[in-house]
């Protein structure tokens, strides 16, 4: 049995513990077939988790990934030593599981939310209220990028669509036939949404603000260069868990 072959088998026995208590119904074999097609675990059982949080994927959002959650943990560990009442924003947020993330661990935040896919929108919304987060800590923004915010923020967190076109062949087949497009293309090179977002965001941070930004590997000497070029001085740059250069932390202070 190849590693393929075992991990669908795997994969098929937690859908159907998990879901169907372990009785194999019609609904079940049904769910196990979408399995073997080639439909994404996390959207056949409804949910994934995410530091801690459950995170429903009702609507299909993107499905958090686990380097998103890598360095996400490794914020969160930042923000909780400075120990101040942080004011976050969580943008192109999809399932909101970043932004609930930072609320769950760190009492003291209130974080915004902001999304332009209405669907995703009623997702967050719901995903707030599955957590018990309380309303007073967190808003929802229907944006693109930065339209209707309003507030500058002590933690910007982003995970934009970031996938170059160019590279669409090296992109998994289930991502590509069940995950949304919008949420993993950025144009050509892949830096669409990047370039706007690094454009704008110096107006949104309060001072000593600080950015959490992911993208991918390749990217990394064109984020570099578009940084020096729209005026961030202080910025480091980290590999995930699997060794590949994940994300950028930006400090404007």
């Amino acid at each position: 049995m190849n590693w393929a072959q075992n991990l669908y088998k795997k994969q098929a026995a937690w859908l159907l513990k998990e879901k169907y208590e372990g009785h194999l119904s019609a609904e079940a074999k049904a769910d196990i077939e979408k399995l073997r097609q080639g439909e994404p675990l996390d959207y056949l059982i409804g949910f994934t988790y995410f530091l801690g949080s459950r995170i429903d994927l009702g609507k299909r959002p993107l499905i958090p990934r686990p380097e998103t959650e890598f360095w996400t943990e490794k914020a969160i560990a930042e923000i909780r030593k400075d120990k101040r009442k942080a004011e976050c924003l969580d943008l192109f947020s999809g399932s909101g599981a970043i932004g609930i993330a930072v609320l769950k661990h760190i009492p003291g935040a209130s974080v915004d939310l902001g999304e332009i896919n209405k669907d995703f929108i009623q997702q967050i919304k719901f995903n707030l209220r599955a957590n018990k987060i309380a309303e007073k800590r967190a808003a929802v923004i229907q944006t693109d990028i930065f339209q209707n915010i309003k507030k500058k923020y002590d933690c910007i967190f982003a995970n934009p669509p970031y996938i170059a076109e160019k590279r669409r062949r090296r992109v998994q087949k289930p991502v590509l036939d069940y995950e949304p497009k919008s949420a993993l293309f950025g144009g050509r090179d892949g830096l669409l949404y990047i370039r706007k977002f690094l454009k704008q965001a110096k107006k949104y941070l309060k001072p000593e603000g600080k950015i959490y930004l992911e993208f991918d590997s390749f990217q990394k000497p064109k984020i570099s260069a578009l940084l020096k070029r729209e005026g961030y001085k202080n910025f480091q740059f980290f590999k995930d868990q699997y060794n590949h250069w994940r994300y950028v932390k930006i400090d404007v202070s």
